[in-house]
């Protein structure tokens, strides 16, 4: 039996990825006109499946991305959006806004490639963040025992419910692909035992956006 389910969808393209620089709080200029599409592709199959088994509730992180994509599943769904500082992405400190192949080149890789170093000044490291992000899911899961739960949400959000309902150990060097308007979903099952485990069912889905232009994975 299905206790629990957290559904993610990662937001749309954002002018930050087309021009592949680091979309932190200060610089995030939000969806392209290719990201709205593609968040409304994924918002049309989420509103049928609402209407046959409702979504409790529905979260966005602050960035601004993100509460374009949750504005757009609220008016779908018909349902209240709420803003949660935990779902937030990395902090990028002196790399906002900066081009991510200089930050890269800088740092000698990206966030996880030393993660336990900041890419940046006065940036997380990636640990740092998988701690602060894991924790605050498990806080979720735990106000939403029984809920069926939509997320607008950053890539790295999703590797951070991989990472805490896998039970991945920090530094892990491998990771997921996520791409833009995908959708992961998580159920918590309980079973004869009284048992209780998280599997995952769905990861990166994008069949509801097929039909729209490929762009490159960022």
């Amino acid at each position: 039996m299905i206790t629990t389910e957290f559904v993610l969808l990662r937001h749309g393209q954002a002018q930050c990825n087309a021009d592949g620089v680091v979309g932190g709080p200060a610089t995030c200029t939000g969806l392209t006109y290719l990201g709205y599409q593609q968040v409304e592709g994924a918002a049309a199959q989420l509103a049928a499946e609402h209407h046959a088994r409702p979504f409790t509730a529905l979260y966005a992180g602050p960035r601004l991305r993100l509460r374009q994509t949750g504005e757009i599943l609220s008016q779908a769904l018909r349902l209240e959006m709420r803003i949660e500082p935990g779902l937030d992405g990395p902090v990028h400190g002196a790399a906002d806004g900066r081009p991510w192949f200089d930050v890269k080149t800088a740092a000698d890789g990206g966030p996880q490639a030393h993660p336990d170093t900041p890419w940046a000044e006065g940036s997380d490291t990636w640990n740092g963040y998988l701690r602060r992000a894991t924790a605050f899911l498990q806080e979720l899961a735990e106000r939403h025992e029984g809920d069926r739960v939509l997320f607008a949400a950053h890539g790295e959000t999703i590797i951070a419910a991989h990472t805490l309902f896998l039970g991945l150990l920090p530094g892990n060097g491998a990771s997921f692909t996520v791409s833009h308007a995908s959708l992961t979903r998580w159920e918590r099952h309980l079973n004869r035992l009284d048992q209780r485990r998280w599997l995952l069912r769905t990861h990166n889905d994008t069949s509801h956006v097929a039909s729209l232009p490929v762009q490159a994975a960022s």
